[in-house]
């Protein structure tokens, strides 16, 4: 009876183990698995505070060259090859002309560039989102000398044929082409405004100051100025354009801002700035 009763208690002893090792095991499994989740949890929640405290314009930014910007936090823009550069000076109160001749990255943003037919005509005084820029950045992503902006065209063919010469940074160029597929679907009536460019890549300041075009990198066209007002042209800031909206809303469409909706009237001048849009 003895050699009988030890195997089966024994039995019974392993079944019983087997069953607490499984407990124990299900037990550290849901341990582990809360923990992942908590851990999730607080990652998430601290990415979504990161967010809230970058400006949203800044993050704008960012999402608008993800070929050359990494990232951003509340105050700085980080490149992808290490650079960073200061959101906010920490100047406030700054004059339209200050902000002109020395602005900051979050000075570049303040306005809102208003895409399509909705726009106040004329613009309210010195209202000209995009006229204001940051130079470095310039610099930074297209070229700091004409020799290092040339090595970043290509030529395109504009819609009289003739060929400019633009910027492959940024996808800007592809940009351009899509622009000058849809011109080309437009009406006969519309290639007046079209034929004749005023130009693209010239390394140059602003006329009367000491700032860079963005001509200066290829990354803006002016369309014929036969039918194009400027404000420095006609010596005065009454607002004046011939060029219709149907051509504006083209160059919106893909990225480029149009210097008729600035106080400072440029209705020929249009320049890649998706970060705007």
């Amino acid at each position: 009876m003895n050699i009988l009763i030890a195997p089966v208690s024994f039995a019974k002893r392993f079944t019983v183990l087997l069953l607490f090792i499984s407990v124990l095991i299900t037990a550290c499994g849901n341990n582990f698995q809360n923990e992942s989740a908590r851990k999730t949890s607080e990652g998430n929640a601290s990415d979504s505070i990161n967010l809230k405290n970058i400006p949203a314009k800044l993050l704008k930014l960012v999402r608008s060259y993800p070929g050359l910007l990494d990232s951003a936090d509340g105050n700085n823009l980080y490149w992808k090859d290490g650079t960073v550069m200061i959101y906010d000076d920490g100047i406030s109160n700054k004059s339209h002309d200050e902000m002109l001749d020395d602005p900051d990255i979050e000075d570049m943003l303040l306005q809102d560039y208003v895409r399509g037919e909705s726009w106040e005509e004329p613009p309210p005084e010195n209202f000209e989102p995009g006229r204001i820029r940051y130079e470095p950045f310039f610099l930074k992503m297209y070229g700091s000398n004409a020799a290092e902006v040339s090595n970043n065209v290509v030529s395109v063919t504009w819609v009289d044929g003739s060929e400019l010469m633009f910027s492959k940074v940024n996808g800007a160029s592809d940009s351009l082409l899509k622009v000058i597929e849809e011109l080309n679907q437009l009406p006969q009536e519309f290639k007046k405004y079209l034929v004749n460019p005023g130009g693209t890549f010239v390394w140059r300041n602003i006329a009367g100051t000491d700032r860079l075009s963005n001509h200066s990198f290829a990354t803006a066209i002016d369309i014929n100025t036969k039918y194009s007002a400027y404000w420095k042209w006609n010596k005065n800031l009454t607002y004046q354009n011939q060029i219709p909206i149907e051509i504006v809303e083209i160059f919106e469409k893909y990225g480029f801002i149009w210097g008729g909706k600035w106080y400072h009237y440029d209705t020929m001048h249009f320049e890649f700035r998706p970060e705007l849009l």
